[in-house]
């Protein structure tokens, strides 16, 4: 009896991996500097900005890293 198998599997080269890993660590750099740059400006607005925007100093954090990922922390 004979047996025939085939797999057939896309392989990506190291330098392909090596490329798309640099590409994602350089994007969630650019996203932490931007949540690092948003706290900041956000901490230099007064109390009653603050209450302008609808926010506290405890609730700095939570706002600066929705706005830069989209989602709560």
């Amino acid at each position: 009896m004979a047996y025939v198998s085939s797999n057939r599997t896309t392989s990506i080269s190291v330098g392909a991996r090596l490329a798309e890993i640099g590409k994602q660590a350089a994007e969630a750099y650019a996203a932490w500097r931007l949540y690092h740059r948003t706290l900041a400006e956000l901490n230099e607005l007064s109390g009653r900005e603050l209450d302008d925007l609808g926010l506290n100093r405890s609730m700095l954090r939570g706002a600066a890293f929705q706005a830069v990922y989209g989602k709560a922390d």
